[in-house]
C-alpha cells in the first residue's frame, strides 16, 4: 500500500496493469487480516480502461466492462512456511482454477497474467499487446532484456504446464524435519535447525520462475522500469519523470456489486 502517486498505491497500480492487459478477473493473494482493509480501499471490481472512455457509442454506459476482483487469503498451513512472493502467484492461480472449475468447465482459465505490485512502469504499453497476452503463447514484459528469470518483479503470463513446473520448484523447499528416515521409522523424526526450516519462504523470484520461453515475438521491452523492493529504487522512482506521469485514474474508485435481491420475510 505504499504510494506511487498522490492517493495512488502500488497495489492499485498493479490492478490497473491487469486491467490494461485485458484480464477477465483479478485475484489478489494476501494475508487474511490484510485483505479486510484492502477491500475497503479497492472494492469488488475495477472498470476496463479501454472500454470506459468509448463516448461515441450510442449508449456509452452499456459498453463499460467490469473486471471482478477476488481476494485470496494465504492458507494457514503455508503462512511463515512458504508464503513468499512467488508462492502468492502460484497460490492465486490455483484458487482461480479451483473456483472457476467448480462453477463450470467453460470458465477454467487457460492463461494467467502476473502483475507484481513492486514493479513500476507505465501500464498503458500493454493495451496494444492484448491479443498477444491472451494468446496461447506465453507473453513477457522485459526491461533491458531482463525478466523474472533475472529476479525482476515484472509482468508475464503462464499456463498449466508452467504452473506445474513452478509449483515443483516451490516444493523443493525444506520442511520441519530432515528428509532422512531412520531404520525402523515410518517418517523422518530429526528436526532441522531453525534457520534451515521452511526454506521456501525465502525463495526469490528467480528461484521459482526459471527456464522461461522468452522470444522477441512474445515479449515487449519497455524503456523505463523500477524495482520498488529496495529503498534506493523507490527514491529513484519518486525523482523520475515516470512519477510525474503516473496518476490515479479517475475511474479507479471504491466500487462494489449490488447485493442479490431477497424476498421480504414477514
Amino acid at each position: 500500500m505504499m504510494p506511487v502517486a498522490p492517493n495512488y498505491t502500488m497495489l492499485e497500480a498493479a490492478i490497473l496493469e491487469c486491467a490494461y492487459a485485458g484480464c477477465d478477473t483479478i485475484w489478489l493473494c494476501m494475508h487474511h487480516e490484510t485483505a479486510r482493509f484492502v477491500r475497503q480501499r479497492i472494492g469488488d471490481f475495477v472498470q476496463d480502461p479501454v472500454w470506459i472512455h468509448r463516448k461515441h457509442e450510442a449508449f456509452p454506459s452499456e459498453h463499460k466492462i467490469r473486471i471482478p476482483i477476488y481476494y485470496v487469503p494465504i492458507h494457514p498451513k503455508d503462512r511463515d512456511r512458504r508464503d513468499c512472493l512467488s508462492w502468492s502467484v502460484i497460490y492465486g492461480a490455483l484458487n482461480a482454477f479451483k473456483v472457476s472449475a467448480n462453477i463450470s468447465k467453460w470458465l477454467i482459465p487457460d492463461k494467467y497474467f502476473v502483475s507484481f505490485p513492486y514493479g513500476m512502469y507505465n501500464p498503458m504499453v500493454l493495451r496494444e499487446y492484448r491479443r498477444k497476452i491472451s494468446s496461447a503463447q506465453n507473453f513477457y514484459v522485459t526491461y533491458k532484456g531482463m525478466s523474472p528469470e533475472d529476479n525482476l518483479p515484472i509482468s508475464f503470463t503462464f499456463g498449466k504446464d508452467e504452473f506445474v513446473k513452478f509449483r515443483r520448484e516451490i516444493r523443493k523447499g525444506t520442511g520441519e524435519f530432515k528428509n532422512i528416515v531412520e531404520p525402523g521409522k515410518l517418517a523422518p523424526t530429526e528436526r532441522l535447525p531453525l534457520e534451515e526450516r521452511y526454506s521456501a519462504r525465502w525463495f526469490d523470484i528467480k528461484d521459482v520462475f526459471m527456464d522461461l520461453d522468452l522470444d522477441t515475438d512474445n515479449s515487449v521491452n519497455i524503456d523505463e522500469f523500477y524495482d520498488l523492493r529496495s529503498w534506493e529504487e523507490y527514491k529513484n522512482y519518486l525523482s523520475s519523470n515516470l512519477s510525474n506521469i503516473i496518476k490515479r485514474p479517475k475511474h479507479m474508485k471504491y466500487s462494489e456489486f449490488h447485493r442479490i435481491g431477497l424476498d421480504i420475510s414477514e
